[in-house]
């Protein structure tokens, strides 16, 4: 840390932009784990795989389920889904996004304030974030150019249950329905948050399903836009994870190439710091 001008300990305003800096530098450095390559191979194997998988899935969804599934939901705008829109706001990527925006942005700014080992525990916290926030934002970025690009209809536009209803290149939300970007959200979100936490799995994705099926109910995409959205959302949130992990931040990288989560801080790590950050 840069002292002072006159000789004193540095300013909060310096050692929050050291911290900035240092962050900013973490992410963008070059890769230094000596298995990244090994982790690259077995990464694409599953994300090739994953992906013929969930392509044959969402082509058979839009030839035999896509416009039958439209007749099985309740009509647009019946007042008893209300719940259904309340749930689906958990799924919206601006919601999503802000919200682990202004957390990682206040772990900083107290991370600022702090000694040296109490710094250290919350950074590393920041870290973790910061993974989640990137997570979410990059496949939520990717689907929104594929969005623009394949320029699918949503349910009725054009006056029918037309699963095959396209205007490439439209960029409008009217012709915005693949992939889903509840579901592109809501399955990043829980790939990254059972990344980090394995044992919150079945909730996360639970979570996801969750939102995926009220983005159904509500009409607002086919099927097969749910299950798309879900594939940019794990495959955006496992490559984020990867450019993590070659770089040492939050992951490391076993010998057969498997991306694991590194020891984070623990609760009674955080109570110590709480009470050293606000003492009562």
């Amino acid at each position: 840390m840069t002292p002072g001008a006159r000789g004193g300990p540095p300013s909060y305003v310096t050692e929050l932009g050291a911290i900035v800096a240092g962050a900013l530098r973490q992410l963008v450095r070059q890769p230094s784990h000596s298995r990244r390559a090994v982790a690259a191979r077995y990464w694409a194997r599953r994300m090739l795989l994953l992906t013929a998988l969930l392509a044959v899935v969402i082509a058979v969804l839009m030839v035999a389920l896509d416009a039958t599934e439209i007749g099985w939901m309740p009509p647009r705008g019946t007042a008893a889904l209300w719940p259904v829109r309340i749930i689906t706001d958990f799924g919206k990527s601006a919601y999503v996004l802000w919200t682990l925006a202004l957390l990682l942005l206040a772990l900083v700014l107290i991370a600022a304030k702090l000694g040296a080992w109490r710094r250290v525990v919350l950074l590393s916290l920041a870290t973790r974030v910061q993974f989640l926030f990137l997570a979410v934002l990059v496949p939520v970025l990717i689907g929104d150019v594929l969005k623009g690009v394949i320029g699918r209809g949503r349910p009725f536009v054009g006056g029918e249950a037309n699963a095959f209803n396209f205007s490439h290149f439209a960029w409008s939300e009217a012709y915005a329905s693949l992939p889903s970007g509840h579901a592109t959200t809501a399955f990043a979100l829980a790939f990254a948050v059972s990344a980090l936490w394995p044992r919150t799995m079945a909730w996360m994705f639970g979570y996801a399903i969750l939102i995926a099926v009220s983005r159904l109910v509500l009409l607002a995409h086919h099927p097969s836009d749910v299950v798309a959205g879900a594939l940019t959302g794990i495959i955006g949130a496992m490559a984020v994870r990867y450019w993590f992990a070659a770089r040492r931040l939050a992951f490391t990288i076993q010998p057969d190439g498997r991306i694991v989560a590194l020891p984070g801080p623990s609760l009674d790590q955080l109570k110590k710091v709480a009470r050293g950050a606000f003492p009562s």
